[in-house]
């Protein structure tokens, strides 16, 4: 160990740590309790508010915030922790700042957006749930877990759990879709995979719940927009996410920037004091979004000072860039505006946060370089995603069984999304290396080696060359080509007709979808529609493989094109993955977690609806006056949540229950048996939904209360069974009382949520 380090852990007996002889083993430190009101009582009011400051390191940013001398600050005493630095080097040597130049040696935290992987990225989040299997979701987490703590970084803003039901807000691509349930179970795995039950440990890292609360709401689609709602939705249709991810011991939040019941979520004490610690018991700490503080200026809540100090006493601990803390604090205190008690509560809940994460007895133990040469971007964490990749795409159309193709003959492979592999990690993607990304056409040349792959751009992303530039940002440039329009589909033609079959990559670029990112029109570009109806006209049998970090309208494709997989952004192993699954190595299983509509007037569009009092009658989508439809567009969904097919077919059969009734001490088991009709092994997700046919309130005509996904051998049955207790029944009633009420409850077990497979059962408690 070197001399450094000596004076470092000499300097850490100003707080009460054990010496020892200078090994490379941790300290022995005082209990957290004994040492964090020890260490209080030495600081000073500064640096008390000090560790309520996060700025950034200025290498990333998301927004107008902008912090300067952060080095001086950090030596000050005046810096908490910080975010946007990657690479261990680099962290070591701003930690070494903290713990060295700084008066009480305090270690930072430090953050960054690993939101689907670090530098090897998996699908977007949307993709991800896509999987409907939380082992592999909680894996995904855990390796970026892995590779994002040993290049030094011990705090994610992940997982996001907001609840989305408009594809127009672009950060639907971050989330896990429009169910409850669902993004429930995938906030628990999610959190586990990052903090492993052991913050201590040098793999694990503190998870960040976001965006709290109701986010994925906002009025029109449009991004930071007003959200305004009830109270009983917001309790059974938006909260559980967040509070499973708090239930599974997240340590921290980050609040959303729009506003809940007239009042920003940044300074709403009702949602971050009532809510999320008297009702929930969150003990962790919360964190601002970026100039989250400042913004609420702009909701006219006041100056800076009025705002940090209205932050402050809603429960908010940390102010990300804003600074409205450590320049306004003092002064509100000099006033009564805040107290010396909430200043400490907050101080406490952040040094108890580095404590689990064990820097003080080990400021530098994310730093360790050959960690970071060895762990990240292995080649068993790339395998590991290309295989989380392939289960995360959703056929959704294949006509005559075009897929899977044969690994021979002449294949044209088209579009301006077929060698991006710039654009195949997605959005919020900060830690990956673009340049060792697959794209598509590789991907298909590794996989098909026996086949003649041609390749043409087709159109670019866009007619509009500004619009190409908004959506191609931060490096994921699609390399724009400058020939005409009329050129670019001359030569796509050429190639198209010597193949045997096209497989056309359209959609969105990456950052289309993502944060400030909202879309009025969600249809796939007019220059791409048109390339791909050029394509079809030439009599060859198409496959249209779609990138999308959304639900697009795909009405007109899905009456046109043979086939569609949905690929969403599949990471850095993308092109591997996708061509695995159109050669037929991996079978798709992903099934959809948000609805695609028919068109955008649907939205927001969501299949755990209610019934109204004149509900349509019939199932075929004709119009019907005075009936709860549209006059223009059907009322279906053109395709359904849950929704997903497979190279081979599942029979459902023999639905059960083993009793008709129950009460509150009971629990029923449902079965069904699950039959692999086709050709091909396969994986289906069965999916279970519940109704409350009568009850205190209205509910929805279905929701989602289990899932398993499992795997049948060609022509295999097995028999899968769910156990419902009185917790599948409850929901929140009109006082916001968590109940189940007696009735009747029907049962619906199928591939997708629009199955008709249906047994009932009583509860009389």
């Amino acid at each position: 160990m070197n001399n450094k380090l000596i004076i470092v852990l000499f300097c850490f007996s100003l707080f009460g740590y054990s010496q020892k002889k200078a090994t490379k083993k941790a300290v022995t430190i005082k209990p957290k309790t004994e040492f964090v009101a020890d260490l209080m009582a030495k600081m000073t009011l500064d640096e008390k508010i000090g560790q309520l400051n996060l700025p950034t390191s200025g290498d990333i940013t998301t927004g107008a915030g902008n912090s300067s001398n952060v080095a001086k600050n950090i030596e000050e005493g005046k810096v908490g922790g910080l975010f946007n630095i990657k690479s261990a080097e680099k962290i070591r040597e701003v930690q070494k700042i903290a713990v060295e130049k700084s008066r009480l040696k305090i270690p930072l935290l430090f953050g960054m957006d690993v939101i689907h992987g670090y530098e090897t990225t998996f699908p977007i989040p949307l993709g991800l749930s896509c999987t409907w299997d939380m082992k592999l979701i909680e894996r995904s987490a855990q390796i970026a877990a892995q590779e994002a703590s040993a290049d030094g970084i011990n705090w994610t803003f992940s997982p996001m759990v907001d609840i989305s039901r408009d594809p127009r807000w672009g950060r639907v691509s971050e989330g896990s879709g429009e169910d409850a349930y669902l993004g429930s179970q995938i906030a628990k795995a999610m959190v586990n995979g990052y903090q492993q039950d052991d913050l201590s440990k040098n793999n694990s890292i503190l998870s960040c719940v976001k965006h709290f609360a109701l986010y994925g709401a906002s009025e029109a689609g449009r991004d930071y927009n007003t959200v305004d709602m009830s109270r009983i939705k917001m309790y059974n249709d938006y909260f559980p996410p967040y509070k499973a991810a708090v239930d599974a011991g997240a340590g921290s939040v980050m609040a959303s920037f729009n506003e809940v019941d007239g009042i920003p979520a940044t300074g709403n004490k009702w949602l971050m004091t009532e809510v999320l610690r008297n009702q929930w018991g969150f003990k962790g700490f919360v964190v601002t979004d970026y100039t989250g503080i400042p913004e609420m200026i702009a909701h006219g809540m006041g100056d800076l000072q009025a705002v940090s100090a209205l932050a402050l006493n809603a429960g908010i601990e940390m102010d990300m860039v804003g600074e409205g803390y450590l320049t306004t604090l003092k002064k509100s205190l000099e006033e009564n505006k805040v107290s010396m008690t909430q200043i400490d509560n907050a101080v406490k809940l952040i040094l108890n946060a580095k404590y689990d994460l064990g820097l003080f007895q080990d400021p530098y133990k994310y730093c360790d370089v050959k960690r970071a040469k060895n762990e990240v971007f292995t080649t068993s964490n790339r395998l590991e995603a290309r295989e989380i990749a392939s289960q995360s795409l959703v056929l959704l159309k294949n006509e005559k069984q075009l897929l899977p193709l044969k690994k021979s003959g002449t294949i044209a492979v088209i579009g301006p999304l077929a060698d991006a592999k710039e654009n195949m990690a997605g959005t919020w993607s900060v830690a990956t290396n673009m340049d060792k990304s697959i794209s598509l056409i590789a991907g298909i040349k590794e996989v098909a080696a026996t086949a003649n792959v041609l390749y043409a751009k087709g159109s670019n992303l866009d007619y509009d060359a500004a619009f190409e530039e908004k959506a191609t940002m931060f490096g994921k440039t699609l390399h724009r080509d400058a020939r005409t329009s009329a050129d670019l589909l001359a030569e796509a033609l050429k190639i198209a007709n010597q193949s045997d079959v096209i497989v056309a990559a359209l959609g969105e670029s990456a950052e289309m979808s993502g944060e400030s990112s909202s879309r009025t029109n969600l249809e796939i570009p007019q220059a791409q529609k048109d390339l791909l109806q050029a394509l079809l006209k030439t009599g060859k049998p198409v496959v249209l493989v779609l990138f999308t970090g959304r639900p697009l309208v795909l009405v007109q494709e899905n009456e046109t094109v043979p086939a569609i997989l949905n690929t969403w952004f599949a990471g850095s192993e993308a092109g591997s993955a996708i061509a695995d699954v159109l050669f037929g190595i991996e079978n798709p299983s992903g099934k959809l977690t948000t609805t695609f509509p028919r068109s955008v007037g649907q939205v927001p569009i969501y299949y755990s609806h209610k019934n109204t009092g004149r509900p349509l009658g019939n199932k075929e989508g004709n119009f019907e006056k005075f009936k709860s439809n549209y006059i223009d567009e059907r009322n279906e969904p053109l395709y359904p949540f849950g929704f997903g097919l497979s190279y081979t077919t599942f029979e459902y059969s023999n639905l059960k229950t083993s009793s008709e009734k129950m009460n509150s001490n009971e629990k029923i088991n449902v079965s069904v048996d699950i039959t692999n009709t086709g050709n091909f092994d396969g994986k289906e997700v069965v999916q279970l939904y519940l109704r409350d046919v009568v009850g205190s309130i209205t509910r929805p005509l279905k929701e989602l209360k289990g899932f398993q996904k499992i795997a049948l051998k060609k022509g295999e049955k097995k028999t899968v069974t769910f156990e419902i207790s009185i917790e599948e029944l409850k929901f929140y009633n009109s006082d916001l009382e968590f109940v189940a009420e007696d009735g009747q409850f029907e049962v619906y077990i199928g591939g997708s949520s629009n199955t008709d497979n249906k047994v009932g059962f009583e509860l009389n408690k």
